[in-house]
């Protein structure tokens, strides 16, 4: 390893990279019909891949954080507390330490220890197959590695759901809170169902609050602990995420000159610093990249950059089933 940073690397790239783009963005994502063959061109001739994930990858694999899976699972929560959504109950000041881990556990393991209603991830990943290409993401959800991506290909900017860490930064170390979470959600009433995975009983209901001995704790010094989610400086980077890092950076110190597609999946503007401005400064320096932008209603991309780019609005699962429908088509029309 290099001992190099490519989190905070990339992001000086592409944070440089914005004033040289200018404000000029355009949203002319052009014809599906032409910009999927185009897309699934430069998947297979590309030379290196680099995917940028972001949320709108989790949505479109089903992982919604609203409507019906919160209504499933917090039913309890919503009625108790007002909460409308997993993402805002995060925040919620629960009266006590049993009932937010009560919460937290149950948001844990229906968007970690669960495989996600749609396979997307799998599909994204078979369209990979025999590609050089690495990943960088901002999800916590563990769904990249849950679909069989070799975790040296990927980086985990923000954390992960599977992770504690103390509230000490102090310790820069995380634990795995998976036989926890186990605990607390049997503790809760949820029972394994025919697929071995916790569901709601029917007919009994459910317990917000957790025994105050199954409150986590440190196993080095019992202290508190805290989800391993980035949100402040208290964040801890360990040893897995650094190695992560480096990794990530020596697989762009091979890309100059090469055929390169950078492959931004459901990135918002929320924390654009960390793909999509990077992704764009790697693009523009690069004649020879191309930047794919797929996202619902969020497709667009720097004018200076245009005519390298191919952005498409639309379901990113829907665009995989549609690059594999014209792969297909291709061979067969090949075969001929």
């Amino acid at each position: 390893m290099t001992g190099r940073d490519g989190y905070r690397e990339s992001i000086s790239k592409g944070l440089d990279a914005v004033y040289k783009l200018g404000r000029n963005i355009t949203m002319n994502t052009g014809d599906r019909e032409t910009e999927i063959p185009r897309l699934r061109r430069e998947i297979e001739e590309a030379e290196f891949i680099v995917i940028g994930a972001g949320a709108g990858l989790s949505t479109s694999a089903g992982l919604i954080y609203s409507g019906e899976r919160f209504e499933k699972y917090f039913y309890d929560f919503a009625e108790a507390y007002g909460i409308t959504d997993m993402y805002s109950g995060g925040f919620y000041p629960f009266p006590d330490a049993q009932t937010r881990w009560a919460w937290w556990a149950r948001h844990i393991y229906f968007n970690r220890y669960v495989d996600a209603p749609k396979p997307v991830y799998r599909q994204l990943l078979d369209r990979m197959k025999d590609r050089n290409y690495f990943v960088i993401t901002t999800n916590v959800d563990h769904q990249f590695q849950r679909a069989g991506l070799d975790k040296s290909r990927l980086f985990y900017t923000q954390g992960d759901y599977g992770l504690f860490q103390s509230v000490d930064p102090a310790w820069q170390e995380t634990y795995d809170n998976e036989e926890w979470v186990m605990k607390a959600m049997e503790a809760q009433g949820f029972v394994r169902n025919d697929q071995g995975e916790f569901a709601v009983p029917e007919g009994a209901s459910l317990c917000m609050r957790i025994p105050a001995e199954l409150i986590p704790k440190s196993p080095r010094d019992g202290s508190e602990v805290t989800m391993n989610l980035r949100s402040d400086d208290t964040f801890v980077e360990d040893a897995g995420w650094h190695r992560a890092s480096e990794s990530y950076s020596e697989f762009l110190q091979r890309l100059a000159g090469r055929r390169v597609l950078f492959l931004e999946l459901g990135v918002g503007a929320n924390t654009p610093v960390i793909i999509k401005y990077p992704f764009w400064a790697e693009t523009y320096e690069n004649p020879k990249a191309t930047y794919a932008c797929l996202n619902y209603n969020e497709a667009f991309c720097p004018k200076k950059i245009e005519k390298q780019s191919i952005c498409i609005d639309g379901d990113i699962g829907e665009v995989l089933d549609a690059i594999g429908e014209v792969s297909e088509s291709a061979q067969g029309t090949s075969a001929l």
